[in-house]
């Protein structure tokens, strides 16, 4: 279910975003601002932008397993609560990231060279 998510990292190569993957892999989130985080730590937007579509991966992927954890009986309600919870403040986050990118390239597209 969560697998078809994976097609983002396949997006990301293709449009030229594919260094992100290599700086994804070193960096660590350590600020609640991803995007302070990435200015102090002298991150690109595409880097920026490609570890939080690597959390957001995570977070459905976690909130998938801990699902399938519940329905077996090895978590607790409160934990499968928590983590849907979770995933869906991820899915919310991704999807009004991603209405603002569209209405800013939308903008961009209507102005006049």
């Amino acid at each position: 279910m969560i697998s078809s998510v994976q097609n983002v990292s396949n997006l990301s190569m293709t449009r030229a975003l594919g260094a992100a993957d290599a700086e994804n892999s070193a960096s660590s989130s350590a600020a609640t601002m991803p995007g302070a985080a990435g200015a102090a730590n002298g991150m690109s937007f595409a880097s920026v932008m490609g570890n939080m579509a690597s959390d957001a991966v995570t977070s459905l992927k976690g909130a998938e397993s801990m699902s399938f954890a519940g329905i077996k009986g090895t978590a607790t309600t409160r934990e499968v609560v928590d983590s849907m919870l979770q995933a869906e403040q991820t899915l919310q986050t991704a999807i009004a990231i991603r209405d603002k990118v569209v209405s800013a390239f939308l903008e961009v597209t209507k102005m006049q060279m």
